[in-house]
């Protein structure tokens, strides 16, 4: 049966603060990952730097702490035990509260590493009380006016992602899957995904068409709740050839068919998308000191949102959230580069905030980013770790446990 679409998100500003949108960050205004190897793009000042810091690294990970080798037999216990499964699996009417779990492959790790790895990832997830979980995987293509779009070494086959689907839904998680653009072909900053400019579009949507028909195919076929069709990609908002591409889609999988904007975006005007599903990938900067109380970054997130539109966002899901532990966070939360001094209330406060905008704004639910695939979630964070790390901060993880664990049901629809 065809799904009927809903124009999402078209209401227009009640007003927008342009000066404020053009640059509310430090390096602009979309989120900055880094990621070993991959689209989310390292800053890098010198190859020294990039000598001292794998030196570093290299000392850290051949000298693991007492805390790194309890973390490691734990996650060993975890993967040789049956699947964990979620108390409360996701239905229709309660809110998605999960986490992005960013998956690099590497085709050499075998079948049963990565249920294994799977398994441990489960466990924890469960553990936080999530009900979901959102495997972003990378695709590549070429510089910013390329009009190929391909799966490359890190992209992990349709049969791969497979294994870890199932093991995702044996316990009980509701589960999406995101392809997400890596962005290292394309130059370094100011070019992103969001700005890309294929020379042929009927080239470029012709390729990620043929690109998704694979992924599309395991989605049906393990009866994935959500596929998003892409992930902040600005400039490419509106283009009719989505239409075409979601009509294709749904020939393939009948589950729901999303897209996740980025803020700015979201903010400045209507995204006219053809979908059932908006995630926002959410970096509102909000300028207020360290010690700020919750309730001001609860105030800074609602004066954001409501240049937008005010009141309940029911149709809307936070498809990434997240803030480096560190001093000075909350006025670039979409800085992943930076490394200041460690500061785990900043998190936890902005973790808390977000939980509260998310239930007062009658949202369907948001996913933190994020955790990678090949981390151990147990394990301590240590001093090289990103800040934005938040598996292993006790004060993060609480407060995700609390908001997870709330008694919170979205407003049935009509």
């Amino acid at each position: 049966m065809k799904r009927s679409r809903i124009p999402l998100l078209a209401v227009f500003p009640v007003t927008v603060i342009t000066g404020v949108i053009i640059a509310p960050l430090l390096f602009g205004n979309h989120p900055l990952r880094w990621s070993a190897g991959s689209a989310l793009p390292h800053l890098v000042v010198s190859n020294e730097q990039i000598r001292a810091e794998a030196a570093r690294k290299a000392a850290s990970d051949n000298k693991p702490s007492a805390e790194t080798k309890a973390a490691d037999a734990a996650a060993a216990v975890i993967a040789s035990a049956p699947t964990a499964t979620v108390e409360k699996p996701w239905k229709a009417g309660m809110p998605q509260w999960g986490v992005q779990i960013y998956w690099e492959d590497d085709p050499e790790q075998t079948t049963a590493y990565l249920t294994e790895k799977a398994k441990v990832q489960a466990k924890y997830l469960i553990d936080l009380k999530a009900n979901s979980v959102s495997v972003s995987f990378p695709f590549f293509t070429g510089t910013s006016t390329s009009t190929e779009t391909a799966a490359g070494p890190r992209t992990p086959s349709p049969e791969r992602l497979e294994t870890v689907l199932q093991v995702f839904q044996e316990a009980g998680l509701r589960t999406t899957l995101r392809p997400l653009m890596d962005e290292k072909s394309l130059g370094g900053m100011p070019n992103w995904r969001g700005n890309i400019k294929p020379s042929d579009r009927d080239a470029w949507f012709a390729s990620y068409t043929k690109f998704l028909g694979p992924y599309l195919t395991v989605a049906q076929k393990h009866k994935v709740a959500s596929f998003t069709l892409a992930t902040e990609l600005n400039s490419l908002e509106g283009d009719p050839h989505w239409k075409t591409l979601a009509t294709a889609a749904e020939k393939t999988y009948s589950g729901e068919i999303g897209y996740d904007a980025n803020y700015d975006n979201y903010v400045a005007g209507r995204i006219n998308m053809p979908v059932e599903q908006l995630g926002v990938d959410a970096y509102f900067p909000v300028k207020v000191p360290d010690d700020a109380p919750v309730e001001d970054l609860v105030s800074g997130w609602n004066g954001w949102l409501d240049k937008k539109t005010t009141g309940p966002l029911p149709e809307i899901v936070i498809s990434e959230a997240g803030i480096g532990a560190m001093t000075g966070a909350y006025h670039y939360p979409g800085d992943f580069y930076t490394t200041r001094a460690l500061n785990t209330q900043v998190q936890a406060n902005w973790y808390d905030a977000v939980c509260r905008v998310v239930k007062e704004r009658k949202m369907k639910g948001v996913y933190w980013w994020s955790i990678y695939f090949d981390d151990n979630p147990l394990a301590k964070p240590d001093g090289n770790a990103s800040r934005l790390h938040f598996a292993g901060r006790p004060d993060s993880e609480k407060v995700i446990r609390d908001c997870f664990g709330s008694d919170y049901t979205l407003t049935p629809s009509p």
